[in-house]
């Protein structure tokens, strides 16, 4: 997964964490730096990155619940409202929205297209299995 700027204009970077470099825009570890933070970022929306698990999503009433992961590292996401059409298991999406305690809250999902997604950012989505997308 990869965390972003917090959205919306005008909005200060995600700090990095004590002891540990910020990451570069291709290292894929940034799940796990997200984790890291999730304490400091209290309810700034961001963007954070992954591929949705198999078997994990669930319908709720207010939307979707479900998990993403990148590099072994992964996160529980409570969407409110629908998700997009082409929302599936096992493709990369985009979520916004903040941590709330161990789930990452989200109010948006974003799914990139496989194929021009790939080309554009190779080696930067695994899927569960480990292989690169």
């Amino acid at each position: 997964m990869t965390i972003a700027p917090p959205a919306g204009p005008g909005s200060p970077p995600v700090p990095a964490a004590p002891n540990e470099p910020a990451p570069s825009p291709r290292q894929s570890h940034r799940l796990r730096y997200a984790m890291h933070q999730k304490a400091s970022l209290g309810t700034r929306d961001f963007r954070l990155e992954g591929v949705v698990v198999p078997g994990t999503v669930h319908d709720t009433p207010t939307g979707v619940d479900f998990t993403v992961q990148s590099n072994g590292v992964s996160a529980q996401v409570a969407n409110t409202g629908s998700p997009p059409q082409l929302f599936q298991p096992n493709i990369p999406v985009v979520v916004v929205g903040h941590f709330n305690g161990n789930a990452f809250d989200s109010n948006q999902i974003l799914v990139k297209h496989s194929s021009s997604y790939v080309a554009a950012h190779p080696n930067r989505v695994s899927a569960p299995n480990g292989t690169k997308r």
